[in-house]
């Protein structure tokens, strides 16, 4: 992106509207007994709440109100078409798992993409105060009035890394959980579950790579900005551009990112 093309403070605040009305949504519903439905597809179980779904209309609301001809992207809705060039992406509980364990590794993802580029993107927590921003080649975590740069850590060896997955035995068949377990056994530690949340602690320096399966575009386009703007990289398994449905590896350091796509595309 050049400088002429950098986001303006004014979509930037509107982002910030949109994660405000997620989170409103989303807080009273937290570690309550609400109802959880099951969404019918590949996985034996698919949870679904009034939090998913409210706060995605709440956010798809003011878009449509405010931004007209901006295209929608949203897990629960899924797609409304735009003229503008510029499409919001959303998965307003990125962890329902989680959220309705009880556990915080959930978060609110809000992309903005332009020409189908991700251009922005939060992860907010609205429980722990905590929003993710990553934008105009810069990520920052927003936490009350602080404002704190994310730099991804230097780790030249995977000998020496982190690495983080939501799920292995859920979300990978049983070659990709083959693949998974050559890097996991190279890497110093390993950990599982966190969904969106694992990213943002990648951004942070606690985590060296993250790897999961397939994803849908919501579950990862916010993501991308962010892990970019603390100079990490995100892509697929092979090392190429991410692309829709395509498994993900992030890494914050690209001597890590090369040993991790050498052990998973190992023959």
């Amino acid at each position: 992106m050049t400088t002429d093309d950098k986001i303006d403070d004014r979509l930037i605040q509107f982002a910030h509207r949109l994660a405000d009305a997620s989170g409103a949504v989303i807080r009273p519903f937290f570690r309550q007994r609400i109802e959880v439905a099951h969404k019918p597809g590949q996985y034996l179980f698919d949870p679904v709440t009034e939090a998913d779904q409210g706060a995605e209309r709440a956010i798809r609301a003011i878009i449509e109100r405010d931004r007209p001809d901006d295209a929608i992207l949203g897990e629960e809705y899924g797609a409304r078409p735009g003229t503008s060039g510029w499409r919001w992406v959303l998965d307003p509980v990125d962890g329902t798992r989680a959220f309705i364990t009880g556990r915080h590794e959930w978060g609110s993802l809000i992309a903005l993409e332009r020409d189908g580029v991700p251009v922005l993107g939060i992860l907010d927590q609205p429980v722990l105060g905590e929003r993710f921003l990553g934008v105009n080649g810069r990520s920052t975590l927003l936490a009350g009035d602080s404002r704190t740069p994310l730099k991804a850590r230097a780790c030249a060896d995977l000998g020496e890394a982190v690495l983080c997955a939501t799920d292995p035995s859920t979300y990978m068949d049983a070659g990709q959980q083959a693949a998974f377990a050559r890097v996991r056994a190279a890497a110093r530690l390993t950990r599982y579950h966190g969904d969106c949340y694992i990213f943002a602690m990648l951004a942070m320096g606690f985590v060296d790579l993250v790897i999961e399966g397939p994803l849908n575009r919501w579950d990862i386009a916010a993501v991308i900005p962010l892990i970019e703007g603390a100079g990490g990289l995100v892509t697929d398994w092979t090392g190429a551009p991410w692309r829709d449905g395509a498994k993900v590896l992030a890494c914050g350091d690209a001597r890590v990112h090369a040993q991790a796509v050498a052990l998973l595309n190992k023959a």
